[in-house]
């Protein structure tokens, strides 16, 4: 198997309709030590074309890791990540859910459908800030990610 070349710029998809989530992971990412690119769509369709590199997005680059909010409008994320995790093409990509639900139920069907983690946001700023820069420090840092499949 081949693995991610750190040296490289980390592509991450961020799949979240709040301005002001958007805005904070920006900044925190920004901030961090790793070379990184941050796309972002605000709705489930956009982000099922985006990753299918439908219409605008046909030369958009394979993302490393998505970021996944459950509440997104247009298709929820719970129907974008069965999306994901059921397409061939899109299935080794490293799904983080990252919402306000603590539900059982969307706990258990994230997993169920091989979400590779499940993160509670906080609405303490100095919590999520917290929570974005570990997201940071083991997704892109500490794990051996495979090398992107065009």
């Amino acid at each position: 198997m081949v693995f991610y070349n750190r040296a490289k710029t980390m592509n991450i998809l961020l799949v979240e309709d709040n301005p002001a989530d958007i805005r904070l992971t920006q900044e925190v990412f920004k901030g961090g030590t790793i070379h990184h690119t941050l796309n972002i769509v605000m709705d489930g369709e956009e982000a099922m074309k985006y990753l299918k590199k439908e219409g605008k997005y046909a030369g958009a680059e394979t993302p490393d890791l998505v970021i996944l909010d459950l509440n997104i409008p247009k298709k929820d994320g719970k129907m974008v990540l069965k999306e994901i995790k059921t397409d061939n093409h899109l299935k080794s990509i490293p799904v983080i859910i990252l919402t306000t639900s603590n539900d059982e139920k969307d706990i258990a069907s994230s997993y169920a459908n091989h979400v590779n983690c499940y993160i509670l946001k906080s609405i303490d700023l100095k919590a999520y800030i917290k929570i974005i820069k570990l997201v940071e420090d083991f997704w892109l840092t500490t794990v051996q990610l495979p090398k992107k499949h065009k």
